[in-house]
């Protein structure tokens, strides 16, 4: 069995994070899935524009850490067009050991506790 790429590990987290803004009512007026083309979603609701930014987070690294420098130049880019900035940092890892890598066709456990506002 082969180990999930960083591609496919980013792609299971927009999946999380995509279905969780679907069912709060967002609309998706862009969707970027490529790794580290930042913002993940640019969403809408009740009018105001949302920039949400994705991060496919590795057991053992915590997903609510991040980069502040580079979300406060997320920020600022985002507040040129009004709209709010959102962090998503969805941890992964394998279900049956976590000191094992996500395997393509494993189950794997997940840690996220939805975006958070920068």
């Amino acid at each position: 069995m082969a180990k999930l790429n960083d591609q496919e590990l980013h792609n299971l987290a927009m999946n999380i994070v995509g279905k969780e803004l679907e069912e709060h009512g967002y609309e998706f007026l862009g969707v970027n899935s490529e790794i580290k083309k930042d913002p993940q979603f640019v969403a809408l609701k009740d009018k105001k524009l949302h920039f949400v930014i994705v991060r496919a987070i590795e057991y053992p690294h915590n997903p609510k850490e991040y980069d502040m420098a580079f979300l406060r130049s997320m920020k600022e880019h985002a507040l040129k067009f009004k709209a709010r900035t959102f962090y998503a940092g969805v941890g992964l890892a394998n279900s049956s050991d976590y000191e094992r890598p996500v395997m393509h066709g494993e189950e794997y456990v997940v840690n996220y506790e939805g975006w958070q506002e920068i």
